[in-house]
């Protein structure tokens, strides 16, 4: 069982080009599917497989307290990798055809507030590494990047003369985001008097660097993040991509239009982008329970 599921890999990884964050996403869910049908359901063949044994673990996902995305996520995972079974001609029939997806709780995104953002943006620059964390905050509220996307930029990939920067999303997928003055300003300090001190004598095309002048990595990132939202007084729970969820969020608020936020973020459907929409109502009723004087 295991030479189809690598040979799957491989499909994923050469003819779709996923991202290597996106493979290992689909390896942990389809290594723990088979060692599910190999534990509990004695299984040895992919042939074996039935529409009950995968219902079945489904069930087992569900008692577990999984939540019902990392469910449907699983259902996904399965059900494109029975797909290229059958494809491939390595199984007559797909078991998980007609297995319906459970529906996904939709947790609206937690996000700062503009004042929360001046607090976690306002940093010392005393320091290559402060500078350095300057400009990756700004570069990150200016532009919505996910964290994936901003440590794997290179410095070929800003214009900050023309005012923007060029990225690669999921699927490899090129997009072009343009970079407010203070972004800019703040990124171009880092290049010009804090990279080469981090880099030294190390070669790297890599934008942002840690403190021995290689990559930063997204662990290394998040870690960063977490101590300067500590110093700044922050209590809020802050991940990677609280930032990201506030860009979309000011913008929306002030007047954007779905449309461009959804290009800018890089979202396929439209429909993902939506759910900032509901954070801006939310967060509109709030200000008019704490401030009407008859709410």
């Amino acid at each position: 069982m295991k030479h189809e599921l690598d040979e799957f890999f491989h499909y994923l990884k050469i003819e779709r080009g996923l991202s290597h964050n996106t493979l290992l996403s689909y390896r942990r869910d389809l290594e723990a599917y088979q060692l599910y049908l190999k534990d509990h359901g004695q299984l040895d063949d992919w042939n074996k497989v039935s529409r009950s044994h995968i219902t079945q673990y489904m069930y087992k996902l569900h008692d577990e307290g999984k939540s019902s995305a990392t469910i449907a996520r699983a259902l996904s995972s399965i059900r494109l990798f029975h797909q290229f079974l059958v494809r491939e001609y390595q199984a007559p029939t797909d078991p998980s055809l007609h297995i319906e997806t459970p529906k996904k709780e939709r947790k609206l995104p937690k996000v700062l507030s503009s004042k929360e953002v001046e607090m976690l943006l306002t940093i010392e620059e005393n320091h290559p590494l402060a500078i350095r964390n300057k400009a990756m905050l700004e570069m990150l509220y200016a532009t919505g990047l996910r964290v994936s996307e901003l440590i794997s930029l290179k410095v070929s990939d800003l214009h900050l003369t023309m005012g923007f920067v060029r990225t690669f999303g999921k699927g490899s997928k090129e997009r072009i985001v343009p970079l407010g003055e203070i972004a800019q300003e703040s990124v171009d300090r880092y290049i010009t008097s804090s990279r080469s001190q981090l880099v030294k004598k190390t070669r790297t095309d890599a934008l942002f660097v840690n403190q021995h002048g290689r990559p930063l990595t997204r662990q290394g990132f998040w870690k960063i993040l977490k101590g300067i939202a500590r110093d700044a007084g922050i209590k809020k729970e802050i991940t990677p991509h609280t930032l990201r969820h506030s860009f979309a969020t000011h913008l929306l608020e002030n007047g954007a239009d779905l449309r461009s936020v959804q290009e800018m973020l890089g979202h396929a459907d439209i429909s993902t982008t939506q759910i900032y929409t509901h954070v801006s109502k939310a967060r509109i009723k709030d200000i008019y329970k704490t401030y009407h004087p008859r709410a």
